[in-house]
């Protein structure tokens, strides 16, 4: 089995946490946008190669390597959801970092204004959820572990208004699979 990624990605750092929590061997093999927009029809990372399945999306990668390993995928409809909702607000906040990273100019354009607006909302939201401050973590509380490390790490969002969502990532740096995964500062 191989993981084809980059190590600062949150989507691959959900995977390789997964891949831990299920004790499962994969290579892992760092991939930059060139070689992603090659291999995968998506052009992102991940993307997993395993015999003759490939899959071109995290949230497939991580319900396919708990179906392996004999576990399941989100227990509930809530789940879900909330899985959902941190796509959403990780996708936003990934795009309006590769928009400003190309030089545009996120405040003079109404509909990225509004994209900008909707990471606020969405983290409001989410910082209202009930989160532990140990393990163990369901799948939404991991892709949000992610997204806030990323965030951090990228400098994206000022968490110090979500005191929920910042409790919550304390606890989870205590973590042993999540502290494995985080990307390499330099």
């Amino acid at each position: 089995m191989k993981l084809y990624g980059s190590y600062t990605s949150p989507f691959v750092r959900h995977v390789r946490i997964v891949l831990l929590e299920t004790n499962q061997a994969c290579d892992f093999v760092e991939t930059d946008q060139a070689s992603s927009a090659v291999k995968s029809p998506t052009q992102r990372v991940p993307f997993l190669e395993d015999g003759e399945t490939f899959l071109t999306d995290s949230a497939s990668i991580v319900k396919y390597l708990r179906e392996k390993a004999g576990q399941t995928y989100c227990n509930t409809a809530k789940e879900l959801d909330d899985v959902c909702l941190v796509n959403t607000v990780l996708d936003t906040t990934a795009n309006l970092f590769f928009i400003k990273r190309d030089g545009v100019d996120v405040n003079a354009i109404p509909y990225l204004q509004r994209q900008a607006a909707r990471i606020h909302s969405t983290l409001a939201e989410l910082n209202q959820s009930a989160l532990p401050t140990s393990a163990p973590y369901n799948e939404a509380q991991l892709r949000l572990a992610c997204y806030i490390g990323w965030a951090k790490f990228r400098n994206l969002v000022d968490f110090s208004v979500f005191e929920n969502l910042e409790k919550f990532y304390s606890g989870i740096n205590h973590y042993d699979h999540f502290v494995a995964t985080k990307p390499p500062q330099s």
